[in-house]
């Protein structure tokens, strides 16, 4: 349904608000379990998002920093090598099943 839930304190340039705004839409249909919300839902649905966004804004900026700065193509390329060590086959996967 989504994509994992993404960092957004701490970076440099600063979270935008479309980006809060879609983590906050990215959270609304994980917890509602709606990709599109029918037509009855939608207004409660959108003011959903608009609450989460803006309690998420106010976070952020409430938030004192203790690490470094994290910058987006730091972030990109965990992820890129996350992505290729659950790619590469473990050893132990490769082995052929034990008799018992």
């Amino acid at each position: 349904m989504c994509r994992n839930i993404r960092v957004l304190y701490h970076f440099d340039p600063p979270t935008t608000e479309a980006e809060i705004r879609d983590a906050a839409l990215q959270y609304v249909r994980k917890v509602s379990g709606l990709r599109e919300p029918s037509a009855a839902d939608a207004p409660a649905f959108e003011r959903a998002v608009a609450e989460i966004a803006q309690s998420t804004g106010r976070l952020l900026a409430a938030l004192t920093a203790r690490t470094a700065v994290r910058t987006r193509e730091h972030e990109r390329e965990k992820a890129r090598l996350r992505g290729l060590r659950r790619a590469v086959p473990s050893a132990a996967s490769l082995a052929p099943p034990r008799r018992r």
